[in-house]
């Protein structure tokens, strides 16, 4: 809060002031600010550790607050939402490619696919691992349903 009272341009003793009122009032309080952020933004955003790390990096967030707030993620969660992202990726035309590419023994279209939704996964924050793993079983399930 301070940082963006100095860029909009209020001198040092302003900005004093106002951080010692907020603070008075009991409006400042960074623990809950992080817990809600990333509660919110996984949940309704689908935002994995990685992503919500740096977005509250960026806001000037201490590290240790962060990854408290981080920690709040249950790991099965954030799989459980990564799951759900890669599903509503696998339309019913890049599923009925990936069967056909299967029976046509052709890895190029199931790579193909693999490297977008994990990359999609990547973006959005969740960790490398975590997102090969996912794609990778979400492709199996599908190549090997018939």
């Amino acid at each position: 809060m301070a940082q963006r009272l100095a860029r909009r341009g209020f001198d040092a003793d302003t900005v004093d002031e106002v951080m010692t009122r907020l603070d008075a009032h009991q409006l400042l309080d960074d623990e809950e600010f992080a817990a809600e952020w990333v509660q919110s933004r996984h949940t309704y955003s689908g935002r994995g550790r990685v992503a919500l790390r740096h977005e509250l990096a960026a806001k000037g967030v201490d590290v240790a607050i962060v990854q408290r707030a981080l920690d709040e993620i249950d790991p099965d969660d954030e799989r459980a939402a990564a799951r759900n992202l890669v599903e509503r990726k696998l339309t019913p035309t890049v599923t009925e490619q990936l069967v056909r590419a299967a029976e046509d023994n052709d890895r190029s279209v199931r790579d193909k696919h693999f490297r977008r939704l994990v990359g999609m996964l990547v973006r959005r924050g969740y960790p490398q691992a975590t997102a090969i793993d996912v794609v990778g079983g979400a492709i199996d399930e599908i190549t090997s349903a018939d």
